[in-house]
């Protein structure tokens, strides 16, 4: 693995690859949150064939901060990804997201319509802050009452203290991931999300979108993208079954794969199954 920093607009961008001399297409590799930071465990396993790059977005991990809050938007992560891209040197690649991840490549794929693109590699995609919404209340409505009943009332009271992060630990372990216990470095990137980037553009609950995502809405659009897509998502993910297939039969050229018994930390939760459904797909 070589790491290193990117100087662009918005300030220094971390980042690393994987399998830097291998002759496959490139992968690079959106993380979610927004406000998280790369986690390369499983992912990496696939620079045997190709290089695999990741970055961490302005505010995350170990990139730089902004300034100001409100320079945390969909606008300019989708600025950032083209120019990290540019400063890398992918003519050629394949772009996978991982949850708001998925947001970002597919407004970048909209906005910027980039050539070069090989495919997009969706994971527990959020491209739709309605539907997103929905299929929380889906699953909260299935939680035991009293979990249901806190989250619900820290959500009306707008306080997410103790109670409310206790409650939401209950629905993470049942939508988020289900491994028990959370692998250590799940753990540690969740100590280290950035609230500032979060709270900016999701807000306080896990459940319903109240920062500037809130109306985001990308399912009208998705017939636009003409690159082929793959879809992957958990039977229990927080992205809801239904809601990917929308978004499957929305796309121009697109598959999806449901991985059993697994959640939104699928690729962690099944990393055979996985990487075995990825490899399939980058043969394209």
């Amino acid at each position: 693995m070589r790491e290193g920093l990117i100087e662009t607009k918005g300030g220094k961008i971390w980042y690393s690859v994987y399998g830097e001399n291998e002759k496959g297409v490139p992968l690079l590799v959106l993380h979610g949150g927004p406000g998280l930071l790369s986690m390369p465990e499983v992912v990496e396993e696939l620079s045997d064939q190709r290089p695999v790059y990741f970055y961490d977005q302005l505010g995350c991990g170990k990139s730089d901060r902004a300034g100001d809050k409100s320079y945390y938007s969909v606008a300019n992560y989708v600025e950032e990804l083209a120019e990290i891209r540019e400063r890398l040197g992918l003519r050629e690649v394949y772009i996978m997201g991982f949850s708001w991840g998925t947001m970002l490549a597919c407004s970048f794929m909209l906005e910027k319509r980039p050539e070069g693109i090989k495919g997009l590699i969706l994971c527990g995609s959020y491209l739709s802050s309605p539907r997103w919404h929905a299929d929380q209340r889906e699953n909260l409505a299935q939680m035991p009452c009293d979990i249901k009943n806190t989250i619900e009332e820290s959500e009306r009271n707008g306080d997410y203290g103790e109670k409310y992060q206790a409650a939401i630990m209950h629905y993470y372990r049942r939508h988020l991931c289900r491994l028990d216990p959370w692998p250590e470095f799940l753990q540690e990137a969740f100590s280290k999300l950035n609230m500032d980037v979060y709270l900016t553009m999701w807000g306080p609950s896990e459940i319903t979108i109240t920062g500037t995502l809130k109306d985001c809405d990308l399912l009208p659009r998705l017939k636009k993208i003409k690159e082929p897509v793959l879809l992957i998502c958990g039977e229990h993910d927080e992205a809801g079954i239904k809601t990917v297939e929308d978004y499957c039969a929305a796309f121009s050229e697109a598959d999806m794969v449901i991985l059993p018994g697994a959640s939104h930390m699928h690729h962690l939760e099944k990393p055979e199954l996985f990487l075995r459904t990825v490899r399939k797909f980058l043969k394209h």
